[in-house]
């Protein structure tokens, strides 16, 4: 079977390769592949950053964002022939640190987790493989191929369970938010604050191509003139973008008892004046909380499930942009103008 992988660490190393099928197991399901989402991770990952085989390989199939059809189910797991699922990306340690045996893998204090597609463990993008009913979440059918979007929308769902941990330090009634950056992450968070009845604003610097629309017909507000100029101050910002300058731009600007949650990674080698003590004295002063937050548990992806499921399907079908069949796979891998989110097809419509 097809499968498309690297040699982490080697650049432009991506190749579809022919690989053996899965091996029988009687405890694992059994799933074919639908789609794979591409993101910025898969590109830094076919550029040469990072990455991790798995032990004793020389090759990492990719592919983190996935959506699957199960062909055998093992009775007793709760999923049968014909279920659509997606799985989950980080897996917990083998020591375990407490956060992994406790569940709560996406924290894991050592750092021996592992993750398909990324770091120590083959990834989703191959036509077959075998995934533990334990770590397989079940996706309403009729999202269709926009159930692809649950491992991005997972991660959000974590980011905003935190920011409603902190608000429990005090009263806090959060009216408006600010979402940074109008990529697939953080249209995903606009949706979340969107569902949670709160003023969204999202910041981004592109004026034209489908995302000033998808945000408008989200029920949010679109910038694309500075953060200075993104609407109220935000009680709430979710910075999605990595971008250092606006994360600093972002934390001068907000409301008082603020929380900021950074989802978006910084590439580094880039040097930001800034002024730290005046930065250090408004956090103190304000009672201001920035934190940051990757990846997500069960019960993240279980919340992301809900709330594709409660979104307009429409809306989330418009934020695939490109959908590529697997044998022009390299095209999937260079990100266009108008890119929202890049799917590898594995089952294309004839």
């Amino acid at each position: 079977m097809r499968a498309l992988t690297i040699i982490p660490g080697q650049p432009n190393s991506a190749a579809m390769v022919e690989m053996a099928e899965p091996p029988a197991d009687s405890d694992q399901l059994l799933v074919e592949a639908i789609a794979v989402g591409i993101c910025g991770t898969d590109r830094e990952l076919v550029a040469g950053h990072g990455g991790q085989a798995p032990p004793g390989e020389s090759r990492l199939v990719l592919g983190h964002e996935s959506l699957g059809r199960v062909i055998a189910a093992p009775p007793g797991t709760g999923f049968a022939t014909g279920d659509l699922v997606v799985g989950i990306v980080r897996r917990p340690d083998p020591v375990p640190c407490e956060n992994c045996a406790l569940g709560e893998w996406d924290m894991c204090l050592n750092g021996l987790y592992t993750e398909c597609g990324i770091k120590g463990r083959h990834g989703f993008a191959r036509e077959r493989y075998r995934l533990e009913p334990e770590f397989a979440v079940k996706v309403d059918a009729a999202l269709g191929q926009a159930a692809v979007l649950l491992e991005p929308a997972s991660v959000l769902a974590k980011a905003w369970e935190h920011i409603g941990r902190i608000g429990t330090r005090a009263h806090w009634q959060p009216r408006h938010v600010l979402v940074t950056g109008a990529g697939p992450v953080g249209l995903m968070a606009a949706l979340l604050g969107v569902q949670r009845g709160l003023d969204v604003h999202v910041l981004d610097i592109v004026t034209t191509g489908p995302k000033p629309q998808l945000v408008r017909d989200l029920g949010a507000t679109y910038h694309a003139d500075g953060i200075e100029n993104a609407g109220p101050l935000p009680d709430v910002i979710l910075e999605c973008t990595g971008v250092g300058q606006l994360v600093f731009g972002a934390m001068a600007r907000s409301a008082r008892n603020s929380i900021m949650c950074l989802t978006g990674i910084s590439s580094g080698g880039r040097e930001v004046p800034i002024d730290a003590g005046l930065l250090n004295r408004s956090l103190v002063l304000e009672n201001d909380v920035v934190f940051g937050s990757v990846n997500a548990n069960r019960r993240h992806y279980q919340q992301a499930a809900e709330a594709l499921a409660a979104a307009d399907r429409n809306w989330l079908d418009r934020l695939i942009t490109r959908r590529v069949p697997l044998d022009r796979w390299a095209e999937a891998l260079e990100h266009q103008p108008g890119d929202v989110k890049t799917v590898l097809d594995f089952q294309p419509a004839n």
